[in-house]
């Protein structure tokens, strides 16, 4: 199959921005070095308010980037493919990789006293049930494999649905997107109550909405570049300004904040999210070179190794450049980040060298 180069770009991008996201929660909601935002958040100080809330919240797309690119590249399934055929090719890359990571992430941390002996046999437990204590990035595998699952149930309708039944599809998905400020402002609405979260775009709303969009903007979308970076450039410019925004207003510094209140603009199927991804995205599909640098190519064929184990290089540079260099937020966060997304590739690439390394990283 050939290579979409702009999509290489976007799966970097998108990885790096995952790493970002996670060296910024140091400063406002983790109680250890390579800890998720807990359910509560505290900001210590104005610079690390300031700073969390634009690289935190500028990075906000990566998620949907990732889920754009898949759907992008999946929806709908290829002419002739059968569902069991889908599902066999589909899991059998994702899958044992997600696996040997759950055991590593229930395991490895007791070597340097992370996690203790009851911690490590409570998660290898409950490895069907849910992602491990220390590895809460994993949450993104499960509505990652519901889009897989879902693909080929939509896909007979994507394959002659014409342009304006997807955009009908679209809007609505949009719609569902207010959802949860119409409920922080108005409320419950539209059939939403105390025995009922199924409210009436419930079917529109949620990562399925960004399948249709990346179906749309394939298929669809029949804007020349100029227009695509125009219009980008302006839903990203938005977008940004508004989930930076919406976190900023409410971090007050020195404050315990419930992190769900603080982060109601960062979720991914907000408006403004969707606003912020899909100027990226249109930004990046102006990308028009027949072939990337090989560096490129590499970086985006290891970039789901490198993703599944950013998290144990996280904790050694946070403590680098939080505790023992004690750099200032504004350069800590990036410092990080950047160090962090380097290690993980040098160590996808050595793994790659390894016979049968597809099972480990991909």
């Amino acid at each position: 199959m050939k290579r979409i180069v702009f999509l290489d770009y976007i799966r970097i991008f998108a990885c790096f921005l995952v790493m970002l996201v996670h060296a910024s929660e140091n400063y406002y909601g983790a109680a250890g070095s390579t800890d998720m935002a807990g359910p509560q958040s505290y900001l210590a100080s104005e610079a690390d308010r300031l700073w969390v809330s634009i690289y935190d919240g500028f990075s906000r797309m990566a998620v949907p980037l990732f889920m754009i690119v898949s759907a992008y590249l999946l929806a709908p399934m290829k002419e002739g493919q059968t569902m069991g055929q889908f599902y066999r090719h589909r899991f059998a890359r994702i899958l044992p990789p997600f696996v040997i990571f759950m055991v590593l992430y229930s395991t490895l941390p007791m070597l340097w006293g992370q996690i203790d002996s009851a911690t490590s046999v409570r998660d290898l437990s409950r490895i069907l049930l849910n992602f491990p204590t220390l590895a809460g990035h994993l949450w993104f595998m499960y509505p990652l494999i519901s889009l897989y699952l879902f693909i080929p149930v939509i896909s007979p309708w994507l394959s002659k649905a014409t342009a304006k039944e997807e955009r009908f599809f679209v809007v609505l998905f949009l719609v569902s997107t207010c959802i949860p400020y119409l409920n922080r402002f108005c409320g419950e609405v539209w059939g939403q109550c105390f025995w009922n979260e199924y409210h009436m775009l419930w079917y529109f709303s949620g990562y399925l909405g960004y399948l249709v969009l990346a179906h749309y903007i394939r298929v669809h979308l029949t804007w020349n570049r100029s227009r695509r970076l125009s219009v980008g450039i302006v839903l990203m410019v938005v977008g940004a300004l508004w989930t930076i925004y919406s976190f900023y207003v409410q971090a007050v510094p020195g404050q315990v904040i419930a992190t769900p209140v603080l982060e109601i603009g960062w979720a991914f199927c907000t408006i403004n999210c969707v606003m912020l991804t899909t100027g990226v995205f249109l930004i990046f599909s102006t990308i028009q070179a027949p072939s990337a640098p090989r560096l490129v190519t590499d970086m985006s064929k290891l970039s789901y190794g490198m993703y599944l184990m950013h998290i144990f290089w996280l904790g050694l540079w946070v403590t680098v450049f939080k505790q023992t260099l004690e750099f200032p937020t504004v350069a800590a966060i990036p410092c990080i980040a950047v160090s962090t997304f380097v290690c993980c590739y040098i160590t996808a690439k050595v793994i790659s060298l390894v016979p049968g390394s597809k099972w480990i990283i991909g």
